[in-house]
């Protein structure tokens, strides 16, 4: 059995949800024991080496959620939830959740804080 880490798509319809509620919907949140959501835009170089690490991940109670927010429709209104609600205008940006609750945040990180952060709570 392959339980390879895989980077699910945030929809632009998923990402204004998460605008009007002020957070991401359990469908996301809660997909799996341990959550990471990522926003970030295409040219960042961190999230291109983070992205490696992150595909390499083994762990079925694992799912990873990425919004790459200048490729979509809603980039100004997502852009701006992300810095004024979210208060974060670095990228990557990262959250994560255990049971679909949010417990830490971060920017990016090496392969190994990203699972100490996933996993610590």
């Amino acid at each position: 059995m392959d339980n390879t880490v895989s980077l699910n798509a945030i929809s632009d319809e998923q990402a204004l949800e998460a605008i009007k509620a002020g957070e991401f919907g359990s469908d996301i949140i809660a997909s799996k024991p341990n959550v990471a959501v990522i926003l970030t835009q295409s040219w960042c170089p961190q999230w291109q080496g983070m992205r490696n690490d992150l595909e390499a991940l083994d762990d079925p109670d694992i799912d990873v959620w990425l919004l790459i927010y200048d490729r979509s429709s809603v980039f100004d209104e997502f852009l701006s939830f992300k810095e004024n609600v979210l208060c974060n205008d670095e990228i990557p940006y990262i959250r994560y959740y255990k049971d679909g609750v949010f417990v830490s945040q971060s920017n990016a990180v090496s392969q190994s804080s990203f699972l100490n952060k996933l996993k610590e709570n």
